[in-house]
């Protein structure tokens, strides 16, 4: 019998999905992919596999996660499995250099970036490339927004790099990047299901860059002056511009992406860029009660339920 097949390596982030796809009656199964044995030589279980890998595993003590991932997608699409976020997605999903390339390439603007390898260059780079400027540093391959920070100065920069605290890229690879000062400390992340535009939320970036939503992320309410009620962190709003959104799926159609929170901002110059693909996507469970989404097909979960559980009926409609 055919079956949803989950791919992934965190059990905090799949209950949302596993309740959308058991309220539907949906068959599925989880493939928790931190290790494993398989065959190449023989055929993968029927049905669709969706892989939600993240380019935090690492962090989680998943090291080889991604590679092992990457493996399994390359057995599955030799056998010709119908796979959502398949090899191309998860090669965008652990590399903001490539993901860059391929946003640009699609002529999406994205922040000026310095890729550095190399702690000894970090501080030289900077000077040369963003001199008397703040810039942001991150790594190449992070997630959830771990690893991202804002110097304002070439000293302090400086400290960090050659400090006992500074952390280095599971990759060897960072980025110094321009740092876009929006007109208020807000961006937005455009949440997409089989290709198309679900909703956008605004994200509050007051308290650092951070901006996992899921609920085993939360960090609390963004902080706000003394006397004022807290901001939300996560506040759904109506949609992004058509032009934006029209731009927005073509790349995701041209990367082999089904299933993204992609992130941008606007800056007080006018500019919109986006700095952040997400391949494996979270939503965050207040954001959508407050908008009346929970439980349903517009929410996150229920809205991906639905995508795999129409994909599995064409599959045996097909059969």
């Amino acid at each position: 019998m055919s079956r949803i097949h989950i791919l992934h390596e965190n059990a905090a982030w799949l209950p949302p999905l596993a309740a959308a796809l058991e309220q539907r009656r949906l068959p599925w199964t989880e493939w928790f992919l931190d290790a494993g044995t398989f065959d190449l030589a023989a055929p993968p279980p029927a049905g669709v596999f969706y892989n939600r890998m993240s380019a935090s595993s690492h962090t989680r003590d998943h090291r080889y996660s991604a590679e092992l991932t990457a493996s399994v997608l390359a057995w599955l699409s030799r056998w010709g499995r119908r796979v959502v976020n398949g090899p191309g997605a998860l090669d965008l999903e652990i590399s903001k250099v490539r993901q860059y390339a391929a946003l640009e390439a699609q002529g999406i603007a994205t922040p000026r970036t310095v890729l550095v390898a190399g702690r000894d260059r970090v501080v030289a780079a900077a000077q040369r490339h963003f001199p008397g400027q703040p810039v942001i540093l991150k790594p190449n391959r992070g997630g959830k927004g771990l690893g991202v920070q804002l110097f304002q100065s070439l000293e302090s920069l400086a400290a960090y790099v050659t400090g006992a605290s500074y952390e280095a890229p599971v990759d060897g690879l960072q980025l110094l990047q321009e740092y876009v000062r929006a007109p208020q400390p807000f961006i937005t992340r455009a949440e997409f299901v089989g290709g198309r535009l679900l909703y956008a939320v605004q994200v509050d970036t007051s308290e650092g860059f951070e901006l996992c939503p899921a609920d085993a992320c939360a960090i609390g309410d963004a902080a706000c002056p003394v006397g004022e009620a807290p901001r939300e962190k996560f506040t759904i709003v109506d949609g992004i511009p058509d032009a934006m959104r029209a731009r927005l799926e073509g790349f995701l159609a041209a990367s082999g992406i089904e299933v993204a929170g992609i992130e941008f901002i606007t800056g007080t110059d006018g500019r919109t860029l986006v700095y952040d693909v997400n391949t494996n996507t979270n939503y965050n469970p207040d954001a959508e009660a407050r908008a009346g989404r929970t439980g349903t097909a517009s929410s996150g979960p229920g809205a991906i339920a639905a995508f795999l559980g129409g994909e599995l009926s064409r599959l045996r409609l097909a059969a």
